[in-house]
Formats: C-alpha cells, sequence, structure tokens
C-alpha cells in the first residue's frame, strides 16, 4: 500500500514553526521564530538589485559565485582565523541549514552517531534524522550552560561519527570556551570524529567575550565542517545564503550533494551577500553587537519582572526562561497561557530537548525596537513576579536578576 517513508515517521513540523503559526492566528507579537526582521543593509540589498538588473540570474557554479566564495574566504582568515582556499573548501549553500543537510549527506551514512549538546537546535536533530543518523545527547548545565567532559566521553560509542558544536548557541546563547572546545577537540581526535559547527550568530557575541571557531584548532583543522552563513548577520533570512568551509577532501562531496539537493543558491542574492561582506566596515558588526545587547537586557528585565526568570544570553539572539510558575503541565501548554494572555509567542522548552525542558521557554529578541518595547510591555502586563513566586528565595532570585539585567 502506499504510504510514507520511514524516514519520515520520526519527523515532525518543527514548534518553533507552530508557535509561528499560532501567533499569526492571534495577531501577537513573534518572539518564537528567529526572523530576524530588522532590516537589510542598503549596499546587500542594492547589490542584490544591481545583480538582478545586470542580468545575474541563471545558474551559478554548484559551489557558488567566485565573488562570494573569494569574500567568504577573505573573512574566515580574517575574523574565524581559518585558512580556506575559495576554488575547493568552500561550498555556498541553501542557507546554513541547507549547508549542513549537505554535509550529512555527504559523510554520513544511516546509523552512524552525532552527538548534539542540547538544549540543542531542532533543524540539527531532524537534519540527523532525515538522512538516517542517529543523534546521541550530552547535556548542558544551567546557568552558564557547561558540559561534563566525562558526559561527553561517556556519550561516545564505536558507532559515533560527529560531534555537532552550535557557538553561539541556539536555543541557550552559550559560547564555547576555547578550553571547551579544546576538550572536544581531543576526543574527536582520540576517537576519529567529524566536528560539525554551527557558528550562524558569530557576530552575536556579548560581554567581551570572543567567538573561537572550532576549525581554528590547527588538531582539528583537517576535520572540522565550518557552516555559517548571513541570514542573521545582515537580516535576510529569506535569501538562503549560507556556506560550510572544510577541507578539499570533504568539501568536493559536499558541493556534489549541494548541486544535486539545490542546484545552486540564487545568484543576484549571493552576490548581494559578496558586496556586503565586502563594503561594509567593522562598525557595522560593532554597532549590530550593541544593538543586540540593548534589546537582549531589555527584554531580560522583563521577563524578570514577569516571574519568568531568564538564562542572561553570552551570545546569539535568545533567551531560555523558567516558566515554571505558569499555569500548564507541558511547556506547550504554558507557551499557549503566555499567548493568549498577553500575545506574545515563545517556544516550549522541549523542542530543544530529547527529554524535559517542560518549564522552559524560549524567546526571541531579534525584532526592531519598537516591537521589543511592545512585547516588554505586554510581559510586564501580567503583574508583578510575585504573583508566580512564592515569598523567600524565589523572589530573591528575580531581584537578582532584575539588578543583572537592569
Amino acid at each position: 500500500m502506499l504510504g510514507l517513508s520511514r524516514r519520515s515517521a520520526s519527523i515532525a513540523q518543527a514548534e518553533i514553526r507552530v508557535m509561528t503559526i499560532e501567533c499569526e492566528r492571534l495577531g501577537g507579537i513573534n518572539l518564537a521564530q528567529g526572523i530576524c526582521d530588522c532590516g537589510v543593509p542598503e549596499p546587500v540589498a542594492q547589490a542584490a538589485r544591481d545583480a538582478i538588473t545586470q542580468g545575474l540570474n541563471t545558474y551559478t557554479r554548484y559551489d557558488g559565485l567566485a565573488a562570494l566564495r573569494r569574500s567568504i574566504a577573505q573573512k574566515m582568515l580574517r575574523y574565524n582565523r581559518i585558512l580556506a582556499d575559495p576554488e575547493t573548501e568552500v561550498v555556498v549553500s541553501a542557507g546554513s541549514t541547507g549547508a549542513f543537510y549537505c554535509a550529512c549527506l555527504a559523510l554520513l551514512d544511516p546509523g552512524d552517531e552525532v552527538i548534539l549538546f542540547e538544549p540543542y537546535y531542532g533543524y540539527h536533530l531532524n537534519t540527523l534524522l532525515a538522512v538516517g543518523a542517529v543523534p546521541a545527547y550530552v547535556r548542558l548545565h544551567p546557568p552558564d550552560w557547561q558540559f561534563n567532559p566525562a558526559e561527553l566521553r561517556r556519550a561516545i560509542t564505536p558507532r559515533t561519527k560527529g560531534i555537532m558544536v552550535c557557538t553561539p548557541a541556539n536555543p541557550s546563547g552559550k559560547v564555547f570556551s576555547r578550553e571547551e572546545l579544546q576538550v572536544i577537540a581531543a576526543l574527536a581526535l582520540e576517537h576519529d570524529l567529524f566536528v560539525f559547527t554551527d557558528e550562524i550568530y558569530e557576530y552575536f557575541v556579548y560581554d567581551g567575550r570572543q567567538h573561537i571557531s572550532p576549525g581554528s584548532l590547527p588538531e582539528i583543522a583537517d576535520r572540522t565542517i565550518t557552516i555559517s552563513g548571513y541570514s542573521k548577520t545582515f537580516s535576510i533570512t529569506g535569501w538562503r545564503i549560507g556556506y560550510s568551509v572544510s577541507h578539499r577532501r570533504w568539501a568536493e562531496m559536499i558541493g556534489y550533494v549541494n548541486d544535486l539537493v539545490y542546484v545552486c543558491a540564487p545568484a543576484p542574492l549571493q552576490m548581494g551577500v559578496a558586496v556586503g561582506i565586502e563594503e561594509l566596515p567593522p562598525t557595522f558588526y560593532e554597532e549590530l553587537r550593541d544593538s543586540f545587547v540593548r534589546k537582549r537586557d531589555k527584554l531580560c528585565a522583563a521577563l524578570a519582572e514577569a516571574g519568568l526568570t531568564p538564562y542572561v544570553p553570552q551570545g546569539a539572539y535568545y533567551i531560555l526562561a523558567d516558566a515554571s510558575r505558569l499555569p500548564g503541565r507541558t511547556g506547550k501548554e504554558k507557551a499557549m497561557y503566555l499567548l493568549q494572555r498577553t500575545k506574545v509567542a515563545s517556544v516550549p522548552g522541549e523542542a530543544f530537548f530529547h527529554e524535559g525542558g517542560e518549564n522552559l521557554l524560549r524567546f526571541c529578541y531579534a525584532k526592531p525596537e519598537v516591537d521589543i518595547e511592545e512585547a516588554c510591555r505586554r510581559l510586564r502586563s501580567i503583574g508583578d513576579a510575585t504573583a508566580f513566586l512564592p515569598t523567600g528565595t524565589g523572589s530573591a532570585k528575580v531581584q537578582a536578576c532584575r539588578r543583572k539585567c537592569a
């Protein structure tokens, strides 16, 4: 009888998308999905328009326009400390999600295990499931979302093929330190593993921290698949321009798979990104970071006042908040209660854990300032934090968070 594939049985619509649909139905403010509707830098937009009018509307080479591959390679050396040959080691794809999918198809066999740090990004999990890989999990422990090296070692089996590192991380906002990356590198070498990275939030790093690319560590440079893109940095999530950088031994097949699945990323939009990389000054990235720090602090303060104690993120643009005081048995029930009461959408914590997460909600602050201000006002409207918290230590915890976020 006709039916869906066995592979599809483990794939469901992302909870992020579900909450976006619910938010649209209620006419709310969407702090669920990382849409990043903050405005496209004019040089990026103008270069894309020029490319269209000048006829750059046909297929590009399967691994991307030469101009974009060169710009990415220069940026990788300057910012990420990774030397990459633009002719053989850079593959432009349909967003960083597409780049990861192509890498998985090229490098993983069904049954291979890949370790995810959780809370994880749901698309990483579903991409692994889509190619028949098997996820394994290592917990990041709050409040700083650190992992236990012994737990990571125990997660490695004879079937393990890779470790996924998302830094800065979605949804926790964790920025992996050099010391943590060296622990991962040592285990990858010891067990002959790939290191897949998602660095899409590489410019969103706060409070004096530094983004460190795992591929910049010399000992694992030849086994690291660095994945990133400009969806978030240039506020072009709908353009789908991402890339992977890896040793030519891996990049060739990743490029062939990219050709098979996507043919190429949109040609004129590739040119827009290439010009943006070349022309936007360092101050653009500094001002971007500073603006998101302000949004983070405003939203953290509002969440604290609403009794939803936030874990202040080190990077990216998401906040995980303690929703244990909201009514509801599951994270979905808590998220829906908050949406119905305030018309502010969040994502249930279970979307980022294979077990647990029901007392967490994720909020995205990649929104215009006016939307952040209104969302904060609505969140505060549910009452003082003491409406959800008992007197004593709980209230003290919120007061401490208020001071930290102020």
